[in-house]
């Protein structure tokens, strides 16, 4: 790890949420973090790491993620050109425990660290601008308060919670004391609290590692103490450093804003004005995305007539069209579709809880699902059967492996297999085939420079993925 600069803000990214108000493009498998539903190039997670590298006020990054999404979390910083130290939780306790491990994981380097918690989904405008605030509200950290960057509104958001400024700070340009945090308000008591000069709560905080470590000390000692617990007994594991399970399960689960912000005294807050969404519904994906001359954000392959004011999303070589409408949201993914008023967009979360409720596989599960070696996609499925489109990239490798139900059939359609079938190891070229019968230990690599592409068909009488016997794995799954 590099050592600490006493001048340098340490970032620290969270991004253990689900995304479920963003179904059916954000899912478990793949939530909207990781998610190119804003920029078509990048997601918001690696938007938000790039803009924490200015050499000369950011120290090395720190990502707080779930297990599952370990793989992507690499991966995606691999492709943002971005270096990072990655923190796996072992399971969601919500933002004072991850606040909690990032105090503890910076004061293991220098106990005075400022460090600075963003969230991994938000969508800022102007990064030169979100530099400079962090900059400033450091001043306020190293000066032992918990700093906040409070948005100034542009209307009377509901989907916000608020923050009312009490006396100015001295000795910190443009800053307040904080007077109180306010829950996401009804429409009237946003319009009033705007009026009274109240500011969104964005979620990011700065802060001296030693000064929150009391604080949670003072408020929430139950908290510290397990992961205290889970960072001094984490174990290393390839590129991660995983928290002891047993000691972080004993964490409450609750957020910073109630076991700390909601309480200390040594709240602060910067007002800033660049812009900024935590798009959290697909409503707020629409404010931020660039619009036509009839107010329409599209993406994909779309054609509208008479539509106004709306989202459209398609993925994949999916035509959606829409005649006739306004103010709505329309996704259209490969394996679902959502049809939506903008107004009512937030309740998509609750159709996600339906979902699961009647166990659609849909609710969490893309069609396409991401691994630490590549991907696989369901092409078809019947009774006795699956075909998949597998993509394996260089030097990926599967588990050893076995199947109890299913019989599988290779045929590789780009690139070179390693193929292991019990004591067998065969080279298997494009346009070649390889069979596996149920029972025999299989493991497929790919030794090339470019991605191993194949088809791969199973046969049996069951072929979920809980029939898969690993033996050995390299990833530790």
């Amino acid at each position: 790890m590099a050592q600490a600069h006493p001048e340098l803000i340490h970032p620290v990214i969270l991004c253990g949420g689900s995304g479920t108000r963003l179904w059916p493009a954000s899912r478990e498998s793949m939530p909207k973090q990781f998610t190119p539903l804003v920029n078509a190039e990048s997601s918001t997670f690696q938007d938000t790491a790039r803009r924490v590298l200015d050499p000369a006020v950011f120290g090395r990054p720190t990502v707080i993620s779930n297990s599952e999404a370990r793989f992507i979390v690499a991966e995606q910083l691999l492709q943002a050109g971005v270096s990072a130290d990655i923190v796996l939780e072992p399971e969601r306790r919500d933002s004072a425990a991850a606040v909690a491990v990032a105090a503890l994981h910076a004061a293991g380097r220098d106990p005075q660290a400022v460090v600075l918690i963003l969230a991994a989904d938000h969508v800022i405008g102007d990064t030169p601008a979100f530099v400079a605030a962090a900059a400033a509200a450091a001043i306020g950290a190293r000066a032992g308060r918990i700093m906040t960057l409070g948005i100034e509104p542009t209307g009377p958001a509901t989907a916000y919670g608020y923050i009312r400024r009490g006396a100015r700070l001295d000795g910190v340009p443009g800053a307040y004391a904080v007077e109180r945090f306010v829950e996401k308000p009804d429409r009237d008591g946003a319009e009033r609290l705007i009026t009274d000069g109240a500011l969104w709560n964005s979620g990011y905080f700065l802060f001296r590692a030693d000064v929150m470590l009391a604080e949670l000390e003072a408020r929430a000692p139950e908290i510290l103490h397990a992961t205290r617990a889970a960072l001094d007994a984490a174990q290393v594991d390839l590129d991660f450093l995983r928290l002891d399970a047993a000691s972080f399960s004993r964490a409450p689960k609750t957020s910073i804003d109630y076991a700390v912000m909601e309480c200390t005294e040594r709240a602060g807050v910067l007002p800033v004005s660049f812009p900024w969404s935590d798009v959290g519904t697909w409503d707020a994906v629409w404010e931020v995305l660039p619009r036509d001359a009839s107010g329409n954000a599209v993406r994909g392959r779309v054609e509208t007539i008479d539509t106004r004011g709306s989202l459209i999303h398609s993925e994949g070589e999916l035509l959606t069209t829409v005649v006739g409408l306004d103010d709505v949201v329309v996704v259209a993914t490969p394996d679902a579709v959502l049809v939506t008023s903008k107004a009512r967009s937030g309740q998509v979360k609750d159709l996600v809880t339906q979902l699961r409720d009647k166990a659609y596989p849909e609710a969490d599960a893309h069609r396409r699902m991401y691994r630490p070696w590549g991907w696989y996609q369901r092409i078809d499925i019947g009774e006795r059967f699956q075909v998949k489109r597998i993509m394996v990239t260089p030097g990926g490798r599967l588990s050893l492996q076995k199947h109890y139900h299913r019989a599988e059939h290779w045929v590789v359609v780009r690139g070179t297999a390693e193929v292991t079938v019990d004591e067998r190891v065969v080279l298997v070229h494009e346009n070649e085939a390889v069979y596996l019968p149920i029972g025999s230990m299989h493991r497929l690599t790919n030794p090339g420079k470019i991605a191993l592409e194949l088809i791969e068909v199973q046969v049996g009488s069951y072929t979920g993925e809980d029939d898969i016997i690993r033996v050995e794995d390299i990833y530790g799954r």
